[in-house]
């Protein structure tokens, strides 16, 4: 007992012995888990299985580790033991989202239908069939939308708005910049889209009433927001009972160049950081995938989440 008290008193190996009580992980879903490196996570899973705490088994090309499940005479202290773990780990402040974090892990390692369509869509367009295209299934798509009204904060110039006002019964396009709402109204009335409504403001203070609408869209925009969770919170605002939020952003990444190249003010969004500001707003039925991955350098990845008010 004292030997295994000391080998946990560290923090790290405390949050992996936990995790590791509740599902079996790779090294690399540790790493994803606990944001820490991988040569950290080996050396305390070492530490740990030399203990006789945790022990792996193979499984294809991977490694999966577990924590020792005791026999019938050591299962009451260990017991005891795990008792005070947990106790202890309340006094870590990153131990408080390891149980989410684990939750998208396990959901991500389970999602099999996402990686087959993910393949389907890497084929989709190599090769030549006539009137196959990415516009066509765009526009099949279009037409399954019902009529919403639908909100689209942070819209730039209205490329998604457009398409959108296609199949909606309105859609109100937000934006901060003058000169790109005075373009995008121009545009619209130019083709004649009456159902798109252009509106200065702010996606942190959005000039729609509360409850009108059905869908609250962000296409890349959360990311320069000063504060998310506060764009968040307005579009709770402006949706309906029953309504929906769709957020399409960058996953986290260390592209810094890109707050001078596209004046981001984050550098994306964890999975778990999107969750949190829709679970902590009032969002329910929450989910969330990594949709797509540019094939070119710095490979960025883009997130999808949803919520329903």
């Amino acid at each position: 007992m004292l030997q295994n008290l000391r080998l946990l008193a560290d923090p790290s190996r405390l949050r992996i012995l936990l995790l590791l009580e509740r599902e079996e992980l790779s090294v690399a879903e540790l790493q994803e888990i606990l944001s820490m490196g991988q040569s950290r996570i080996s050396t305390h899973l070492s530490q740990m299985k030399h203990a006789g705490l945790v022990e792996d088994r193979r499984s294809g090309k991977s490694i999966l580790y577990r924590m020792v499940h005791r026999k019938a005479g050591e299962a009451k202290p260990f017991a005891q033991l795990l008792e005070v773990l947990r106790t202890a780990a309340a006094e870590i402040p990153e131990a408080e989202n390891d149980a989410e974090s684990l939750r998208l892990a396990m959901r991500r390692r389970q999602d099999r239908v996402r990686a087959y369509f993910d393949e389907l869509a890497g084929k989709f367009g190599r090769h030549y069939v006539p009137g196959r295209s990415w516009e066509g299934l765009a526009e099949t798509l279009l037409t399954l939308m019902p009529a919403l009204v639908i909100a689209d904060l942070g819209a730039g110039e209205g490329t998604f708005s457009q398409l959108l006002a296609r199949r909606a019964k309105k859609v109100i396009a937000i934006d901060n910049a003058e000169k790109v709402v005075e373009y995008g109204s121009a545009l619209a009335r130019k083709h004649g889209v009456k159902n798109l409504e252009y509106r200065l403001g702010d996606i942190e203070n959005i000039p729609i009433k509360n409850d009108t609408v059905d869908l609250a869209f962000f296409s890349q925009a959360l990311h320069h927001a000063t504060h998310p969770g506060r764009a968040v919170a307005e579009a709770y605002r402006i949706v309906k009972p029953g309504g929906r939020i769709v957020i399409l952003d960058l996953l986290r990444h260390n592209y810094n160049e890109a707050r001078e190249l596209y004046a981001d003010v984050w550098l994306g969004f964890t999975e778990l950081e999107v969750s949190r500001f829709l679970r902590e707003n009032g969002f329910k039925k929450i989910e969330s995938s990594i949709v797509h991955r540019e094939a070119e350098s710095p490979h960025f990845e883009t997130l999808l989440a949803m919520g329903e008010k």
